[in-house]
């Protein structure tokens, strides 16, 4: 007798739910989301004070003209300024930013006083700044410690330099020590012999003010170049950088920012921060 074949049903497989693992990918997005949240909320609790006076001062039409880096910015100086309560606080100048109304000139953000002023004078072996003077003279009258700084050309003689800046600056009782601004390196010599130049410009000046001058400089370039081997100088270090939010014990002056508004000044305007109170910084001043 003929057994029919029966046909037996393939055996079903159940399938077992995978965990979902941290690098999956709904998860992996979602704690990507989650990271960013929270990074978000503390930066936010951090600049608490500072956004909170913002939007609490600054009215709409400020909001509506301002692009969004100046609106950052100014959180920001607000926090730098509220952890240097009791410092000197001051600007720095040139032609770039036009007439000054210097009766004007007497706080950042209506709140923090401004006690004195950083003005440029030369640039390289042969131009004076055009607002030099009405700026040295409009500073003095407003009652602001003042001082003067020479953009320095690499490539460019350094004595002669060195003679314009004398020959345009006169220095009085009270005044801040000259200032050598170096930003730039060289591009026809080594900066090897930079540093010679930037030494004579130095010893120069020092001998005919009889008073020590001030560098300027990034940071960077400071680091790179100038901390060791002039480290017989106080430095003035400019750094932006938006986590920086304290100067560095070892500067004279911090320039924190080149995007503050002050009363009398159209458009932007550079701050910066002594390190030591308004009395302290009268004690550098030229004798």
């Amino acid at each position: 007798m003929r057994r029919k074949s029966v046909k037996r049903k393939p055996a079903v497989r159940r399938r077992t739910k995978k965990k979902a693992s941290f690098f999956s990918g709904k998860v992996l997005r979602f704690n990507i989301l989650a990271f960013f949240a929270l990074l978000f909320l503390g930066l936010g609790y951090h600049y608490r004070n500072g956004l909170a006076y913002y939007f609490s001062f600054k009215s709409n039409h400020v909001l509506q003209q301002q692009a969004e880096d100046k609106r950052i910015s100014d959180v920001r100086n607000y926090q730098v300024l509220d952890k240097h309560e009791g410092k000197a606080i001051g600007l720095d100048v040139s032609e770039y930013q036009g007439r000054i109304s210097w009766a004007e000139v007497d706080t950042l953000e209506n709140k923090y006083p401004v006690h004195f002023v950083f003005i440029r004078a030369t640039v390289g072996d042969d131009r004076l700044d055009t607002q030099f003077k009405e700026n040295w003279l409009g500073a003095k009258k407003n009652k602001l410690l003042r001082g003067a700084y020479h953009y320095y050309r690499p490539n460019e003689n350094s004595l002669e330099q060195a003679e314009l800046f004398i020959k345009t600056v006169t220095l009085s009782k009270g005044d801040l020590p000259p200032v050598l601004d170096i930003e730039k390196l060289p591009e026809k010599q080594s900066v090897e012999r930079l540093k010679i130049g930037l030494k004579r410009w130095l010893k120069r000046v020092e001998e005919h003010y009889k008073v020590k001058p001030i560098i300027y400089t990034g940071e960077r370039y400071y680091d790179d170049f100038l901390k060791e081997e002039f480290s017989d100088y106080l430095f003035w270090i400019a750094n932006y950088n938006f986590y920086r939010e304290e100067i560095d014990e070892q500067w004279l002056f911090w320039q924190f920012t080149e995007k503050a508004s002050v009363n009398g000044i159209k458009g932007n305007v550079d701050v910066n921060i002594y390190n030591g109170d308004l009395q302290q910084l009268r004690y550098i001043t030229v004798e």
